[in-house]
C-alpha cells in the first residue's frame, strides 16, 4: 500500500486538515469526515484546556478516528513556541508538534532562526517535530539536521488562497531532498491546488481555510480528498514527455493509404 510513513507511523490519507475558521464545531467534524483525513491539527493556544466543562473542539474530534497534531500557531519567539508544545505534551493532547514560530504579524512568514532553535530543543526533548517553514532549500537541510521528522514549506501565505506561487523552489526541495516526507502546508485555495502540489511528488497536503471558508466545506472537503489523491496517482504514474509539436494520437505509421 502506498502509505506515508512519518517517525515509524503510518497514514493512508496523505490530506491533513485543520480546526480554525469553521462556522460552527458540527460544520468541522463533518468536514474532518468528509476529507478522508487521519490526521487534524489543532492550534494549542486555542483550545480551553483549563475549564473542561466548558464546549471544545476536542469534543468534536473522535480521537479514535483522527490523529491529533498539536500546532504552536501564534507564537512569535521560540521561547512561546517550546512552551506551548511542553503544554500540549503535558495535557495529552500529543508528543507531536506542528512547529510554528511567526517571524511577521503581517505575513506570518516564519522566523526561520527560532524555528530552528525550538527544533533544536524539543527534539531533544523527545518531540516529534514538524516545522512550517518557508520554500528553502538551505533551512529546510537545517531543520532536518536538528532532527526534524519532516518539513512543511509554505505553497503561498497562510490562508492567502493563492495556491502554489513557486514552483521552482518546490520542486528543488522536492529533487533535493529525500531523507524525510515533505508536506506543503498553507496557501491552497481549491482542489487544483493540492493536486499540483502531490503532482510535484510531495508526501502530503496539509489545509484549513480552503475547506472552512468554502461556500460548501464539505463539498470542498470531498473535492481536496480527491485532488490529493489523483494527485499522488499522478505522481506515480509518471507523466508523458512534454513537447514543443503535435503528436497524433493516432500514429500512422503501419497506415495503408
Amino acid at each position: 500500500m502506498d502509505t506515508l510513513r512519518i517517525a515509524g507511523r503510518e497514514f493512508k490519507s496523505r490530506l491533513f486538515v485543520g480546526t480554525g475558521k469553521y462556522r460552527s464545531f458540527p460544520e468541522m467534524a463533518r468536514c474532518h469526515e468528509a476529507s478522508g483525513a487521519e490526521v487534524v491539527t489543532v492550534a494549542v493556544r486555542r483550545v480551553n484546556l483549563s475549564d473542561r466543562t466548558k464546549e471544545s473542539l476536542l469534543d468534536h474530534i473522535d480521537r479514535e478516528k483522527f490523529f491529533l497534531l498539536p500546532n504552536t500557531a501564534a507564537c512569535y519567539t521560540a521561547d512561546e513556541a517550546i512552551r506551548t508544545a511542553r503544554l500540549g505534551r503535558e495535557v495529552g493532547l500529543s508528543n507531536w508538534v506542528k512547529l510554528e514560530v511567526i517571524g511577521d504579524e503581517k505575513t506570518l512568514f516564519p522566523d526561520n532562526a527560532g524555528l530552528l532553535e525550538a527544533t533544536r530543543v524539543l527534539v531533544k526533548e523527545g518531540f516529534v517535530v514538524l516545522p512550517y517553514t518557508n520554500d528553502d532549500l538551505v533551512n529546510a537541510r537545517r531543520l532536518i539536521d536538528a532532527g526534524a521528522a519532516a518539513v512543511m514549506p509554505m505553497g503561498a501565505p497562510i490562508g492567502s488562497g493563492l495556491g502554489i506561487q513557486n514552483l521552482t523552489n518546490l520542486r528543488i526541495l522536492r529533487e533535493m531532498i529525500t531523507d524525510v516526507p515533505l508536506i506543503v502546508d498553507a496557501g491552497v485555495g481549491t482542489a487544483s491546488d493540492a493536486a499540483i502540489a502531490m503532482e510535484l511528488g510531495y508526501d502530503g497536503v496539509l489545509m484549513n481555510t480552503a475547506i472552512a471558508a468554502a461556500e460548501d466545506s464539505v463539498s470542498m472537503a470531498i473535492a481536496m480528498k480527491l485532488a490529493v489523491e489523483a494527485g499522488r496517482y499522478a505522481y506515480r504514474s509518471g507523466r508523458m514527455e512534454k513537447k514543443l509539436y503535435a503528436s497524433a494520437s493516432s500514429p500512422m505509421a503501419g497506415v495503408v493509404r
